[in-house]
């Protein structure tokens, strides 16, 4: 059963990469906007499974996902221009927040999802230092604002929870999950 990832992010095809699981892509074209009333988690979750459902074809077992940035129940998206993406990271400047990334693996018949969460603490950050992590344009593809995986992780004080869900997919997750499904990818 050949796995589909149904996502143009250059962040999950790296993780599937190092982690031995072979895969094509195939991207969604999906809106992405947020439902009134809908928690981050609820949105996190069914975006990944309208991107999973989305792309599907039969033989194939898809997996979408969807990344988010959380401070005080707000989602941060990815920053549209320099001012929102320094708004975002005075907002997380000293402060913890929550990563969430939901997660589906659809096989045509069952929708596997969940969401995972990691908490990220930022040290204090001045604002010449955001400027400059702004300059650099590396905010600008990235919900929350920041690459864990780049710059900012010199911003990074602490992480509780999976690293790679911060950068895009939590990888022992979808391991266990494709497990569930008959892909063995290197068991």
């Amino acid at each position: 059963m050949d796995l589909v990832l149904a996502s143009a992010s250059p962040r999950r095809r790296e993780i599937l990469q190092t982690a031995g699981i072979a895969f094509q892509v195939r991207p969604a074209d999906v809106d992405e906007s947020v439902e009134a009333s809908e928690t981050p988690e609820q949105y996190v979750e069914r975006l990944a499974e309208t991107k999973a459902r989305a792309v599907w074809r039969a033989g194939e077992v898809t997996l979408g996902a969807d990344t988010t940035v959380v401070v005080d129940g707000r989602i941060l998206a990815k920053p549209e221009d320099a001012e929102e993406a320094t708004a975002m990271l005075e907002m997380l400047s000293g402060r913890t927040h929550e990563v969430l990334t939901g997660y589906c693996l659809y096989d045509g018949s069952t929708a596997r999802t969940g969401v995972e969460r990691t908490l990220v603490r930022f040290l204090p950050l001045s604002a010449a230092e955001i400027a400059a992590y702004v300059a650099s344009g590396e905010p600008f593809d990235k919900a929350g604002g920041y690459g864990v995986q780049g710059l900012a992780s010199k911003f990074i004080d602490r992480i509780e929870g999976c690293y790679f869900n911060v950068v895009g997919l939590p990888a022992a997750r979808i391991y266990g999950l494709l497990a569930e499904v008959g892909r063995d990818d290197g068991r």
